[in-house]
């Protein structure tokens, strides 16, 4: 068994509407879906409980934004909110995600622009490729990464270099 392609990230959001737009306006990543959970799911399968002393019932509106390529974005917009939390590197868990994009210093510039906090500025890594990292409203880091002649590599030849690599080289990683 073999998983078919990559299909979603999810995110839990301060606010919906501000991660629409902020994904939509800077990315061009549309809203393609959108639901109201009901009181009993988010209690049941999300966990989230009655805010206490009232009573009141928690919501959780979500959304899928449709990122160019294929991939999507979960939103989860709950009620009660718990505030975020800094997520060290070293932490097992999420740290990131990561866009594929071409021209990474004009994607810098444009960032900047439109006041997006760029944490980094474009490099290039040891094996070729260029990324750097912006972070979203909430603060959830997103990695550009721009691969180069490698996203062709990967496109085209990827699925032969992981049966090769997993028979010789990253073979121990496998055991």
């Amino acid at each position: 068994m073999t998983a078919r392609s990559f299909s979603h990230v999810g995110l839990t959001v301060s606010s919906f509407n501000r991660t629409v737009k902020f994904y939509w306006e800077v990315f061009g990543c549309p809203l393609v879906g959108v639901a109201d959970t009901p009181p009993d799911r988010v209690r049941g399968f999300f966990g989230v409980q009655p805010l206490a002393p009232s009573g009141v019932e928690g919501s959780c509106k979500i959304g899928w934004i449709r990122v160019p390529g294929g991939g999507v974005l979960e939103i989860f917009e709950f009620q009660p909110q718990q505030p975020p939390i800094a997520i060290p590197w070293n932490r097992v868990g999420l740290t990131h995600f990561s866009f594929n994009v071409t021209n990474l210093p004009k994607w810098y510039e444009y960032l900047v622009s439109k006041g997006v906090e760029c944490v980094s500025r474009p490099e290039r890594s040891p094996r070729g490729h260029s990324f750097f990292f912006c972070k979203d409203p909430d603060g959830n880091l997103i990695e550009l990464m721009d691969l180069g002649y490698m996203y062709y590599v990967l496109g085209w030849l990827g699925p032969l270099g992981g049966w090769i690599f997993r028979r010789g080289m990253y073979q121990q990683y496998y055991q």
